[in-house]
């Protein structure tokens, strides 16, 4: 009796590629890790914001528990620096040339007060990816969720520190007033232009560590060309300095925006001490750091944590 000779069946031959994806997108499947499209990544944020608000609540507490002093710090570290400014610029230096001795101190201590409120976001911002890449690997969730967490950690630090900022400006003779309210637009566009800096310094050190390193001394320079200790206008009065430098010395952001906290808190500093038009540009670099820094953050949403 003859073995009947079997052949193997023929192997299949798998779908064309066209034929998977519209297999994937009828079953709603998408590319894991794939960064999803800019409105829907709003969305998905917008999803997360009860996360985005607990986190920085939780840094925020856990900034300062190993201190005796705890949630101290949070005011007494600007006063200290305003302190020591104060010592350096205006007793030793007199750099206090323009500005009233009666609202000196109040006019240093916002000063300190508003540009750390910049100064330590951006800083959190660079270490927002590279200082937390276990979270980041572990779970799935828009990285963007991590800055901005970190820019609200940074505000509600400053709300505190505003307790100690009006008790010194009452001190120094200022009364409460309509101008007072114009703190919240202030802040609220310097927190705006924050956010925007802390997520383009997270993609930026996400991919170079050695940046936060480095911002320290970028920062510290800004801070002594943006007029925390001194008058801008009237350190360059009487100057030969180029119309160039002063207009980006004057319209600076941290400047502007210290300036408008100054405008509000402050009487006796007037709108004569405020660069033209100083509205306008703070609204302009609140929206232009913003969406550039949202945009520019979103554009690698897929690569971070990878590598």
């Amino acid at each position: 009796m003859s073995q009947a000779l079997h052949t193997p069946p023929p192997a299949p031959v798998p779908p064309p590629e066209e034929d998977l994806a519209a297999l994937a997108a009828r079953h709603g499947l998408t590319v894991s890790g794939a960064r999803p499209s800019l409105p829907g990544y709003v969305r998905q944020l917008w999803g997360r914001r009860h996360f985005i608000l607990a986190f920085s609540q939780a840094k925020l507490t856990a900034q300062y528990s190993q201190a005796r002093l705890g949630q101290l710090w949070q005011v007494a570290t600007p006063l200290l620096n305003a302190a020591v400014y104060f010592f350096v610029f205006g007793l030793l230096l007199g750099a206090r040339r323009g500005i009233p001795h009666d609202i000196c101190v109040p006019f240093l201590v916002t000063g300190v007060f508003v540009f750390t409120f910049t100064q330590s976001t951006v800083l959190a911002g660079v270490r927002a990816i590279s200082g937390n890449l276990g979270l980041v690997r572990a779970l799935h969730f828009p990285r963007a969720a991590l800055p901005l967490s970190f820019a609200l950690q940074q505000l509600q630090q400053l709300l505190f520190s505003l307790v100690v900022l009006v008790a010194v400006v009452l001190a120094f003779g200022s009364v409460p007033g309509p101008s007072w309210l114009l703190v919240v637009p202030a802040l609220a566009l310097q927190f705006v232009f924050n956010a925007g800096l802390a997520l383009i310094f997270a993609r930026l050190g996400s991919r170079t560590p050695d940046l936060a390193q480095l911002m320290p001394f970028v920062l510290r320079t800004w801070m002594y060309a943006s007029g925390v200790m001194f008058s801008i206008p009237a350190m360059l009065a009487g100057r030969d300095v180029p119309g160039w430098l002063a207009d980006v010395l004057q319209w600076n952001p941290a400047a502007i925006y210290m300036d408008l906290v100054r405008f509000a808190l402050i009487d006796g500093y007037g709108a004569g001490y405020l660069p033209p038009h100083v509205w306008a540009f703070a609204a302009g670099w609140a929206l232009l750091a913003g969406a550039a820094g949202f945009v520019y953050f979103w554009k690698a949403e897929e690569r971070y944590g990878r590598g």
